[in-house]
């Protein structure tokens, strides 16, 4: 670079006190923070999964006041979803049902993206996924734009999400459950068989006694609870890049793709002896471990403390009592 300074000063090299000058910055600058576009995608799909998952939530409401188990009557799927739409003053039927599921998906979500704020990297807001029946959604997730540097950033951000799920999920389980009914009939001629966790057995036991948790007539809060402990369930299976599989890597580091294979090839083997769903998601598991293994942290020789290695226990207690060997049987 050169000086210019009258008409000779084209040529030669520039002062070196020049260079030395210390410059104050200059503070009462206004400065300007680029500002964030509107976040209208994560925005429109929340609304049509609060819309879907309402719309669901009418035929729970719907069949717990009749006191027959949920999709047991003779309309078709096209018409239990369309009449909530003709007549919009029944979706008011599926908000409790709609209101208490979002609040445990994002509650899952938020655990993650509060995490990941913590340690300054990049997060997207979290996008919600509309599905078809049953319960109107296939879950959310959130797009990580940053590496993550250290292991115990990603045990922290892989298990903040389950764990702020679980802890929103189990009061109001057991508020559902309280409220739930005994109806010796309602397991009879049901065309959707759920499965009961332990954790809703154990709240059955404790607010029905003596009670066969098959004739519990779930209050559709408590069907969304449910909901809330299948999703936990299935984040926290410790294969490829799921929740678990992020709480492996960061306990085992190399050894994580040989276990979430080992994860899915046993899910496979569930699969054909129950829930053909488990074989559906081993065989996922184990394409998706086998094609892109785990993105590796920077400094992989950092040890977890004694205070994250037990709660890489407790997530395996959560993982345990959320077990189902068959969610849904239809």
């Amino acid at each position: 670079m050169r000086s210019t300074t009258g008409n000779d000063a084209s040529h030669g090299p520039i002062p070196v006190e020049v260079l030395d000058v210390n410059f104050e910055p200059l503070d009462d600058l206004p400065r300007y923070k680029p500002r964030e576009p509107f976040p209208w995608i994560p925005v429109t799909l929340f609304f049509l999964t609060f819309l879907s998952v309402t719309i669901w939530g009418v035929e729970f409401a719907r069949s717990f006041a009749q006191n027959v188990q949920p999709f047991s009557g003779d309309d078709s799927l096209w018409t239990m979803f369309k009449q909530p739409l003709l007549h919009p003053s029944l979706l008011l039927m599926g908000l409790p049902f709609s209101l208490a599921l979002l609040g445990i998906l994002m509650a899952h979500e938020m655990g993650h993206f509060l995490a990941c704020k913590y340690y300054g990297i990049d997060v997207s807001y979290p996008f919600f996924l509309p599905g078809p029946p049953l319960f109107g959604t296939f879950g959310a997730f959130l797009r990580i734009r940053a590496p993550i540097t250290t292991r115990r950033a990603l045990f922290d951000i892989g298990i903040a999400g389950p764990i702020a799920g679980f802890v929103v999920a189990v009061p109001i389980a057991a508020y559902a459950i309280a409220i739930s009914k005994v109806v010796p009939a309602a397991a009879v001629d049901e065309p959707v068989t759920f499965g009961i966790p332990l954790v809703l057995r154990g709240m059955i036991g404790m607010f029905h006694p003596g009670a066969d948790p098959a004739s519990v007539l779930f209050h559709p809060v408590a069907r969304a609870a449910w909901v809330g402990f299948l999703a936990t369930l299935l984040n926290l299976i410790p294969a490829w890049q799921l929740d678990g599989g992020h709480i492996i890597y960061s306990v085992t580091g190399e050894k994580h793709q040989d276990i979430s294979i080992a994860v899915s090839l046993g899910l496979i083997g569930l699969g054909l002896y129950s829930w053909r769903g488990w074989a559906l998601w081993g065989f996922a598991m184990l394409v998706l471990s086998l094609r892109f293994k785990h993105p590796p942290v920077f400094d992989r020789w950092q040890e977890l403390n004694a205070g994250r290695k037990l709660l890489a226990l407790v997530a395996l207690g959560i993982f345990v009592v959320c077990f189902m060997l068959w969610p849904a049987v239809g």
